[in-house]
């Protein structure tokens, strides 16, 4: 019987974005059903009884949630396909570790600068992305020549590059500019590009 694969997921959310990337790149084909957060499905508070938050992965009914996990399930079930984790168990221990650096620093950042006084929340996401610049050096993705974990972690966030601007008083470019390279090399796969909110209708509703 063929694998039966669900997204449970809200279009704008940088972490279900994560998921639609990973589920690309392995070439799983699965259903999107796109979930309104203010009154939320029946099939979602089924499926997630404790955090009732997206994304939630659903394979042959057995739910999967919050994005980091759901990514290294993806990359355990079908393995055989476009490896998102190094098989090293050291170089998988530090893909983990920069995923949840990203996790802790980078979307709190963000939350920070859009919701507080922008300048104090944008220096410290300044020096998470910097930290982040460090640890890229000179590949062209985090994990060496290859698209993986970290990158897919990290990406989504692009999207509210622009609104850091009008929030924050941020330019990423400026500050940045190696994260913003990297960034243009991820959105020239197909996977990132058809994955990622569109920018200017993030922006016009934030």
């Amino acid at each position: 019987m063929a694998d039966k694969v669900t997204l449970l997921n809200a279009w704008r959310s940088p972490f279900g974005i994560r998921v639609k990337i990973a589920l690309a790149e392995k070439g799983i084909e699965y259903e999107h059903k796109e979930e309104n957060l203010q009154d939320k499905s029946p099939l979602l508070l089924k499926m997630n009884t404790v955090h009732k938050k997206i994304p939630i992965l659903i394979h042959n009914g057995k739910p999967i949630c919050e994005s980091l996990i759901i990514v290294q399930y993806i990359d355990e079930v079908w393995k055989e396909t476009s490896p998102l984790l190094p098989s090293d168990p050291y170089l998988r221990a530090q893909a983990r570790f920069w995923a949840d650096f990203v996790d802790k620093k980078v979307r709190d950042g963000r939350r920070k600068v859009m919701t507080t006084d922008g300048k104090e929340a944008g220096k410290e996401l300044i020096e998470s992305l910097k930290l982040l610049e460090g640890e890229l050096g000179e590949k062209p993705y985090f994990g060496g020549e290859k698209f993986g974990c970290v990158d897919l972690s990290l990406i989504p966030f692009y999207s509210f590059f622009n609104s850091f601007k009008t929030y924050g008083n941020l330019s990423i470019e400026a500050e940045c500019p190696k994260i913003i390279a990297w960034a243009k090399r991820c959105l020239q796969k197909e996977s990132v590009s058809k994955s990622l909110a569109d920018q200017q209708k993030l922006k016009s509703l934030l």
